[in-house]
């Protein structure tokens, strides 16, 4: 047997179907375990193979209910702890609480510091995410911990839905998304242009202005999340009064919730595309579109797994 131990793949409930996905790509069936709860929705977890002195990665987006499925992967990481794994990898390709990763007001907390911790102190050994909302949680945890990017995926699609060049523009929808689109616009050399957004108060946004030249152009909004989808479609408006020929948008992380659907479906938006880190939620709205992601997050748990660069697969 290798010295790093055999791999092994365990689920929470949060999306079988994702870590179906994963299993598939890496050729390996999910270990045989049980997330269930009791009647008082205590979370119980119960693994039925032996996990000792392997590499054991927990697949647990912490997506709707949060909470939930965040105490599922804490206890899913003490219960491969106490089984003796070689090394625990938190797989969570949706990190929940990530907006949370600053004091906003007096009295606030920072949230993602504070998950950090627990699944530090849980006992997972190492952090494989997707598109955090701020890259500084990566400093949240004292253990490696690898921020993966969606872009690849992202810029596959967009050349072979809308091709490349200078009759697409990549959108920014505020100022802190720059760096995102700008990257995705150098990988289809396409260009740019940002969304000067003023936010009054939390849950409303008001575009106020856009940087950059979009008539006649095929916009393509780039964000990693869409929750209420407030910003997502008042850019989209904004965009089109702007004179852009058409608008579509790309996001990591399809949280959806509240009236997201009903607004997407009323705005000029043609299609949004996400990724499937949060269970899909297919037929709810005909504009939205899913993108597999596993095998990217599968191909990064074998190069850990390996001891191999993970970096490389963004290059």
């Amino acid at each position: 047997m290798s010295a790093r131990g055999k791999m092994k793949i365990i689920t929470g409930n949060s999306n079988l179907e994702f870590a179906s996905g994963v299993g598939d790509h890496l050729e390996m069936p999910l270990t045989d375990a049980s997330v269930k709860r009791f009647l008082d929705e205590e979370v119980f977890v119960e693994i039925f193979e032996n996990v000792r002195g392997e590499d054991v990665f927990l697949i647990q987006s912490t997506s709707y209910p949060a909470n939930d499925h965040l105490m599922e992967l804490l206890v899913m990481i003490d219960a491969v702890k106490r089984g003796s794994a070689r090394r625990i990898t938190a797989v969570i390709p949706y990190y929940g609480y990530a907006r949370q990763d600053r004091k906003t007001g007096p009295r606030t907390p920072i949230s993602a510091k504070l998950v950090a911790n627990l699944i530090q102190t849980a006992g997972a050994d190492r952090v494989l995410t997707l598109d955090l909302h701020a890259g500084q949680i990566q400093g949240f945890f004292d253990i490696p911990t690898d921020n993966l990017y969606a872009l690849p995926v992202f810029a596959r699609d967009i050349k072979k839905r809308y091709g490349e060049g200078d009759n697409i523009v990549l959108v920014s929808p505020d100022v802190g998304g720059v760096v995102r689109a700008r990257k995705l616009a150098k990988r289809i050399d396409a260009g740019l242009a940002i969304i000067d957004k003023r936010r009054e108060k939390a849950g409303v946004s008001e575009v106020m202005n856009i940087i950059g030249n979009v008539e006649g152009k095929k916009c393509i909004l780039v964000d990693d999340i869409v929750d209420s989808a407030g910003t997502l479609c008042n850019a989209a408006k904004a965009l089109v009064d702007a004179g852009a020929s058409a608008v579509s948008a790309y996001a990591t992380h399809g949280v959806f919730s509240g009236p997201a659907f009903e607004r997407i479906k009323s705005s000029p938006l043609e299609k949004l595309i996400v990724t499937n880190t949060i269970a899909s939620k297919e037929g709810a709205c005909d504009k939205v579109e899913y993108l597999d992601i596993a095998p990217l997050i599968g191909e990064a748990m074998r190069r850990v797994h390996e001891e191999r660069s993970v970096s490389t697969l963004f290059e």
